[in-house]
């Protein structure tokens, strides 16, 4: 017989673990001395700590590793808790994979945005016009996550893909720094969809000539670098920003790929017509 100190040296449990197995009712000490309390182990049962540590090992919670340390457990009902214990494993496995691709995707996207969009200067360039669904709202700055999230939820249920390139189209874009904004959040269509409640599907208009700048920014923030840094880049130029279209941003970063704060975008200034 041995003490349960000796016994937590030999099988390598601590004292506190096995006074939890005894609580449990899966390993009870072969005697407890009734004056002192003292708990005594036997040798043989030093192969029981063997087959508990093996079948956490396998993944086995103590719950499950009871009913299979009974003496007259059959061999079909440890085969069945094998074969389910296999299954959800095999299914733990499967969706440490998924999130392994998804990291990859993502990785591979964060690579492709920093090689494509780094340092990237400002530039004119044409804009195609672009089949829509959007929403259009006079809200405070800090509810524009709100109609990102209704106009997202709209294309879902059309069988869209959501993870396209969202859009802002700023209606009153001198008006930048006030608590309420004219926004209009677009997200572009592969097929026509009807229109619904406050969501409007239509062309989103081409801009012959737009001032480009790639710059990251905070969407809730009521000042941004990158606009006076456009529209000086825009003055530089010679050119002059158009009173006919509205400014634009268009997200690069989708949300689930947005860490932190910030975002990459590309704001749009059309300008007046160039030869």
């Amino acid at each position: 017989m041995l003490k349960i100190s000796a016994f937590s040296k030999l099988t390598r449990v601590s004292v506190k673990t096995l006074h939890f197995y005894d609580n449990l009712g899966l390993l009870k000490p072969a005697v407890v001395d009734e004056n002192n309390g003292y708990r005594y182990y036997t040798e043989e049962q030093l192969l029981t700590v063997k087959r508990i540590v093996a079948l956490k090992e396998q993944g086995f919670t103590l719950e499950q590793i009871k009913p299979m340390l009974e003496e007259n457990v059959l061999p079909e009902t440890v085969k069945n808790q094998l074969t389910d214990k296999k299954k959800e494993l095999e299914q733990a496995i499967h969706e440490a994979q998924n999130q392994l691709n998804e990291i990859d995707r993502r990785l591979t996207r964060i690579e492709e945005s920093e090689e494509h969009h780094q340092h990237t200067p400002a530039a004119i360039r044409y804009v195609e016009p672009q089949l829509i669904a959007s929403i259009r709202d006079t809200v405070p700055r800090t509810q524009l996550c709100l109609l990102l999230d209704e106009i997202l939820q709209y294309v879902r249920s059309c069988g869209e893909d959501e993870g396209r390139l969202l859009t802002i189209v700023w209606h009153d874009f001198g008006s930048r720094n006030s608590d309420l904004v004219d926004i209009e959040v677009a997200l572009p269509l592969t097929k026509v969809v009807p229109s619904r409640g406050r969501v409007k599907v239509s062309i989103l208009p081409e801009l012959k000539a737009a001032a480009s700048l790639v710059h990251h920014c905070n969407p809730y923030r009521n000042d941004c670098p990158a606009v006076t840094e456009l529209l000086s880049w825009i003055q530089s130029q010679s050119l002059v920003p158009s009173a006919k279209e509205p400014v634009r941003e268009t997200y690069l970063t989708s949300d689930k790929d947005m860490y932190g704060t910030l975002r990459l975008a590309e704001l749009l200034i059309p300008i007046e017509h160039i030869d």
